[in-house]
């Protein structure tokens, strides 16, 4: 059993410090995972690390199959996640460098499947919450003990990409009351949740996205380089976090299909059934 996760996105491919690694190849009904997860030790615990775009960093973020990659972590055991990536700023006071646990969620997706249900079993998961609390603060504290600058809380847009944006789009969104952007949290944070798995997001703030006229527009290279000085950080957040996390959860994720399901058990069609056991049978049994 490995029950914390690292999802890692642009920049961060692996997790050097992990001991006797093992190469896990996961299959799921929803498809194959973006690439193997690793899993190794970190001291005393298990952690699990997938590379949310592949090895080489080939999947678009509108390409990446979000429901096998939380699937296959279930599957591990896997009770709590931290989504790494890359994200723009859309606050003067959220600067490039800073680190980010956001607390609100904006799905402005278009095309994405963004939920384990359908197919003959319906649920309505609540989520006024997009980020497990207790996690986030962990995180946040983590992140604090690097003496890295980081901020608590913020609401997170996710666009389709994979353009960046307009100026007049960066700006619609700073009008609506956004603090970041980026192209990956959802719906990796929703459902994680559906999977009753705990979520939240170290985003590292690369640029002030092309609203901010007095700095470059984004580019990948302005990315790449904030990722590369920001590897370190995360790793070191990661470790801080592993040796003190509580191995007991007290938030409500551990339960969100709990009141979610509506649907008479006698008619979800076996296949479904068989598909989502890994999550609804505690429940339908």
């Amino acid at each position: 059993m490995c029950k914390i996760a690292v999802i890692g996105g642009s920049g961060l491919y692996g997790m050097p410090g992990l001991e006797d690694i093992q190469e896990k190849v996961i299959t799921t009904p929803f498809g194959d995972p973006s690439s193997p997860i690793i899993v190794g030790q970190l001291g005393d615990h298990s952690v699990a690390f997938l590379a949310r775009h592949g090895i080489g960093h080939h999947l678009s973020p509108s390409e990446i199959n979000f429901r096998a990659n939380i699937y296959a972590l279930k599957t591990l055991g896997v009770e709590r996640i931290v989504g790494i990536g890359a994200c723009g700023s859309l606050r003067e006071d959220y600067a490039p460098g800073d680190i980010v646990i956001p607390d609100q969620l904006f799905d402005f997706t278009k095309g994405r499947a963004s939920s384990f249900f359908g197919q003959g079993l319906v649920a309505h998961v609540s989520l006024p919450e997009p980020f497990c609390p207790d996690l986030s603060e962990w995180v946040f504290q983590a992140v604090k003990t690097t003496g890295n600058h980081v901020h608590m809380g913020g609401t997170y847009i996710t666009i389709e990409g994979p353009r960046f944006s307009t100026r007049a789009e960066s700006n619609t969104y700073r009008s609506w009351g956004m603090s970041l952007i980026g192209m990956t949290t959802s719906p990796e944070a929703f459902l994680a949740k559906e999977a009753e798995i705990c979520y939240t997001s170290l985003a590292h703030v690369t640029d002030y996205d092309v609203w901010h006229i007095s700095e470059e527009p984004v580019t990948v290279e302005m990315v790449i380089e904030i990722l590369n000085r920001n590897t370190t950080i995360a790793q070191k957040a990661i470790n801080n976090l592993v040796g003190n996390l509580n191995p007991e959860r007290s938030c409500d994720c551990p339960h969100a299909l709990e009141s979610a399901l509506i649907t008479d058990p006698k008619v979800i069609p076996p296949e479904t059934r068989r598909n989502l056991a890994l999550f609804v049978d505690k429940y339908l049994d």
